[in-house]
């Protein structure tokens, strides 16, 4: 039985959609079991149907970490926390995994702190999957985990993604790229120019650089680049997804002979917004970690808790990701 510990405590709409998410992804596997840590209470409150107690085992804890809380403070300072007491079940081998969508920053500091870094990753990063409007998806990392990556943290972003892409989405010799500004290799600052030559010398199927407007035409199965510049692609994208679809229902709301042909549109509107459904894997892996540790966007309802459970953490521990991983780096860094 895999066994997940998730915060029930984090996020804009905890606990109610949280656990709600959690049933549903135990309903679509047969050897998953969750902790839901959190106030009991309230947990029991916020569903109106009856939690299956072999599968979903209950953990209170009275403190939450708020969002807008000093990461590293809440951290140390709030050891009875969902948050942490979640991330104690992984440290003492209890769970096999931690999944929140509370405060990132805290969650980052308490995977350095409880579940440490993998021999030879100096910096963990935060990777997603970004789907494609034609093809394979395609994997991000670091999208806000470190600001200032050296040429040497892409590197391990590259082993990582690479290893991800094929355990997990199942490809079989995944390509890997820098995200740059053009796609010479002359192009960019130092830190993607060292990092290029490190990437080709050391990761198989390396491609060379891609430029951000061909992402969505699987122009790589793993995309590389620093935390700053994926935090920025990953919120112009979700923006842009929210904003086009709110400007055509207004444009089709206020244009008479638009809406009565609009039915005829709506099936390929759907599928458009499917392909830039950011709630389709539901957050992002903190890789780099002893310990698997994953974030949830904070705003993560239902689906995007139960497609986090189903399609990510199950898979990466399954499979023994972290594992390999772990093997990969020791054959580059020996």
């Amino acid at each position: 039985m895999l066994r997940v510990a998730v915060d029930a405590m984090g996020g804009d709409y905890a606990p109610s959609e949280i656990v709600k998410g959690v049933i549903s992804a135990v309903k679509r596997t047969d050897d998953l079991k969750i902790f839901l840590v959190g106030s009991s209470e309230a947990i029991q409150k916020s569903v109106d149907q009856e939690i299956d107690s072999s599968r979903i085992e209950i953990i209170n804890t009275e403190e939450v970490i708020g969002n807008h809380e000093d990461p590293g403070l809440a951290i140390r300072s709030k050891k009875k926390s969902s948050m942490v007491t979640a991330m104690q079940l992984v440290r003492n081998g209890e769970a096999d995994a931690v999944m929140s969508a509370g405060n990132t920053g805290a969650l980052m500091a308490g995977g350095l702190l409880f579940l440490e870094r993998l021999s030879g990753i100096k910096r963990p990063a935060l990777m997603t999957v970004i789907p494609a409007f034609e093809g394979p998806d395609t994997v991000v990392l670091d999208i806000g985990a470190n600001m200032d990556a050296k040429p040497e943290h892409l590197l391990h972003y590259a082993l990582m993604g690479r290893i991800y892409s094929q355990e997990v989405l199942g490809k079989k010799n995944p390509t890997v790229a820098l995200l740059n500004i053009g796609t010479e290799e002359s192009k960019g600052n130092m830190q993607v120019k060292n990092a290029y030559r490190l990437i080709k010398a050391n990761v198989a199927d390396f491609i060379g650089n891609v430029e951000a407007k061909e992402i969505f035409n699987c122009a790589a199965d793993v995309l590389v680049c620093d935390g700053f510049v994926g935090n920025v692609l990953l919120k112009t994208i979700e923006g842009f997804a929210r904003d086009v679809f709110g400007y055509l229902r207004k444009e089709i709301k206020n244009d008479f002979k638009t809406r009565l042909v609009s039915p005829l549109f709506k099936p390929i509107f759907k599928r458009i917004s499917s392909s830039l459904d950011e709630s389709e894997y539901g957050g992002s892996l903190l890789l780099g970690l002893k310990g698997v540790c994953f974030k949830c966007h904070g705003s993560s309802r239902e689906k995007a808790i139960a497609q986090a459970l189903v399609k990510q953490v199950y898979p990466f521990v399954h499979n023994g990701a972290n594992k390999k991983i772990e093997e990969a780096l020791d054959k580059i860094l020996s």
